[in-house]
């Protein structure tokens, strides 16, 4: 018997992660499968499963569960009691903060508008407001956040920066929650990065996006809920706002939704951690979820049990 059985969800991974630490065994398992009569010492799920999906573990039995997402909204309402879930830090971060750097300056130097006149043979020129000497308001100071903050620090911006509580760390000044609204008129862009959960879920409501500077622009790399959809609807219509996600709710949003055609609004199909690099950073979590289990370490990223 092997010292650890590792579940992979297809077999390419199972492939990537070929030949495996002396002592480990790789079979595939896709969620949905019939239960195992093993017990998995590393269960990986595939990439992109909505929380309620977590329902076809019931009878299998894993001692840890290894997300590919970084989000665990709902994991706790869904996941099997007895199961040890672990989500997917450093993995789609800096691919995250990326594409928050690609939306703002599509957006900020009118992109769409352009591809849309090019496709017309029209010659459009126009003034946008571009990134350099705009203040730039970030709720949240996470992985992604900060990878964020890393990205905008070439291209001459203020940024303003919001966690949880006011502190000063690397990268300078952090603002306190309950500064919020004091920063929302002073900034040009608005970038969400918080995780979802009951004190974010509707944030960005109709008084939120009324204090937003005229004409700023919101950017949703965070989860579709934190937005309230109605409200930035409504916004985006009365010219008050622009927006650019990555993410939206419900998502996808239906075909013929408001916001797909509204002038001022770019929508990415939530791409963010999705790039040829995810793979390799995910394959390098679990060789190194392998190396602590074999060594009777926990795993790391834990962030829920039941």
């Amino acid at each position: 018997m092997p010292d650890l059985l590792v579940a992979v969800p297809d077999a390419a991974m199972r492939d990537r992660l070929s030949p495996p630490p002396p002592g480990v065994e790789l079979v595939v398992w896709a969620l949905g499968s019939p239960p195992s009569d093993r017990r998995f010492d590393l269960l990986v799920l595939p990439y992109m499963i909505g929380a309620p999906s977590l329902g076809g573990l019931a009878g299998q039995d894993a001692a840890v569960v290894q997300a590919q997402m970084l989000g665990y909204d709902g994991v706790a309402d869904h996941l099997p009691a007895g199961n040890v879930y672990c989500n997917a830090v450093d993995v789609h971060e800096a691919a995250t903060g990326e594409l928050a750097l690609a939306l703002i300056l599509a957006s900020q130097r009118g992109i769409p508008e352009f591809v849309t006149a090019a496709r017309d043979g029209e010659w459009a020129h126009e003034r946008y407001p571009g990134l350099a000497m705009q203040t730039v308001l970030l709720l949240g100071t996470g992985g992604v956040g900060r990878q964020v903050a890393l990205r905008l620090a070439p291209f001459d911006v203020e940024l303003l920066r919001v966690g949880r509580s006011a502190r000063t760390d690397d990268l300078g000044t952090v603002h306190a929650w309950d500064d919020v609204d004091e920063l929302l008129p002073k900034a040009d862009i608005v970038v969400l990065a918080v995780p979802l959960d009951d004190s974010t879920r509707g944030l960005v409501d109709d008084s939120f996006l009324a204090a937003m500077a005229p004409g700023a622009l919101l950017v949703n790399v965070a989860r579709g809920p934190v937005v309230d959809t109605a409200a930035l609807t409504r916004a985006v219509t009365a010219g008050r706002v622009r927006a650019a996600m990555d993410v939206t709710d419900p998502e996808p949003l239906p075909p013929e939704h408001a916001l797909w055609t509204l002038p001022g609004v770019l929508i990415s199909p939530h791409v963010g951690g999705d790039v040829g690099s995810m793979s390799r950073r995910m394959d390098r979590l679990v060789r190194e979820q392998v190396a602590l289990l074999l060594d009777g370490s926990p795993p790391k990223n834990v962030v829920v049990r039941t």
